[in-house]
């Protein structure tokens, strides 16, 4: 076990939703914390957004006795001068746009402003650990950790290393994340020793959109509205909230940046498709800005799941995930499925696939064989783990 005692003092760069949900966590878990961004009045709203989210934990009674919301932003600093914040700091999150030059200019800033101890840790939704460490004078402090929104309520971070990580810098990490506290329980902080784009979570959730981003341009085609799409979504309770309204709530632009991302990586049928497309050219990129598929600006939008689409079918998303759970412990990314399960319902509050799969898999390897046919998205063949069941005896 790391001996994370010396830790105190921990920067967040980038404040917005994801950024100022760590910076909350780490400020429960007694750290003193400077939240970074580019402008005072994202900063100001953050700050305000944490205030907020620490008097619900306090109304919980997950504060501690006698520890004042006061005192605990007592320990809370700002900055817009990102090489001054992080003189000093001995732990570094970073949680800003899903893009790689953005990501690699603030580690190189960090690693060559900070203590030589410091440690790096990207949020990143589908880079390379390595590739962001990869002009960095410490690649070897460089790691992953990768939370899930809301933060304070979501109890799961997935810890995963470089190619030049050590061992040491991992540790650390894993025991950082077991220590921020949620409001449902105990954190789950998983280790992930071979690198995977997307770490366990998106590895599963990312190649479903390759099959919602088909509907999203197929009900577009045919006129029909989005709420339709997340009453069929809705209608097998698989899902706490539909895909139209969870896009919108996790940022069209970070859907879209990752699956841009993919698309290099791993496939060209992670392409982003025409209304993904087209949010983003418009700047409707969701919650955050007042509008993506639905109108945000007065408030949560109020969805009619009365009528149904009738075109999306929520098993679909279940056996792509289960095919992408094959494909890790193809991959050796984990030794058994038990953990892919663990942080799906840790992180997301949904099952994860393997429970069902065990059932179903004939049924879903013929359900994505006939996509594959209809649509050309030639990633989501079923892998023969997947076909052969042979991962039913993979549990750990």
């Amino acid at each position: 076990m790391a001996d994370i005692s010396k830790i105190e003092n921990v920067t967040v760069v980038g404040a917005g939703v994801m950024g100022y949900g760590i910076a909350q966590v780490a400020l429960m878990a007694g750290y003193n914390v400077t939240l970074v961004d580019v402008k005072e009045d994202i900063l100001n709203e953050s700050l305000t957004r944490i205030e907020g989210g620490l008097r619900k934990a306090q109304l919980k009674g997950k504060l501690g006795e006698g520890i004042s919301i006061a005192n605990i932003m007592a320990r809370c600093k700002k900055s817009v001068d990102l090489p001054s914040a992080v003189k000093e700091s001995d732990f570094v999150f970073e949680a800003v746009v899903e893009q790689l030059d953005v990501k690699k200019q603030i580690c190189n800033s960090v690693m060559e402003n900070s203590p030589s101890h410091c440690i790096f840790a990207s949020n990143t939704s589908s880079f390379r650990i390595t590739d962001i460490a990869k002009d960095s004078n410490k690649p070897e402090n460089v790691i992953g950790m990768h939370f899930f929104l809301p933060v304070a309520l979501q109890c799961c971070v997935e810890v995963m290393n470089g190619e030049k990580t050590n061992n040491e810098a991992l540790d650390i990490g894993v025991e950082i994340g077991k220590r921020l506290p949620c409001l449902k329980g105990k954190r789950l902080s998983v280790r992930i020793e071979k690198e995977s784009p997307g770490f366990i979570a998106n590895r599963l959730l990312f190649p479903p959109i390759i099959y919602l981003s088909w509907i999203f341009d197929l009900a577009f085609e045919r006129g029909i509205p989005w709420e339709q799409i997340d009453a069929d979504a809705e209608a097998r309770k698989l899902i706490p909230m539909g895909p139209c309204e969870l896009t919108d709530y996790l940022g069209i632009d970070t859907t879209y940046n990752a699956l841009k991302s993919y698309e290099k990586m791993i496939s060209p049928d992670f392409s982003p498709g025409r209304v993904l497309t087209n949010l983003v050219k418009k700047g409707h990129l969701g919650r955050k800005t007042g509008r993506g598929f639905y109108d945000w600006k007065t408030g949560k939008p109020k969805i009619n799941l009365d009528k149904k689409a009738g075109i999306l079918n929520p098993e679909m998303t279940m056996s792509i995930m289960l095919n992408e759970g094959c494909r890790l412990l193809e991959e050796n990314i984990v030794s058994g499925y038990k953990i892919i399960d663990d942080v799906m319902l840790a992180g997301t509050s949904m099952p994860g696939p393997f429970g069902p799969g065990k059932r179903n898999y004939e049924k879903w390897s013929n359900m994505l064989k006939d996509f594959v046919e209809i649509s050309g998205k030639k990633y989501l063949e079923p892998c023969e783990l997947m076909k052969s069941g042979v991962f039913i005896n993979m549990r750990k």
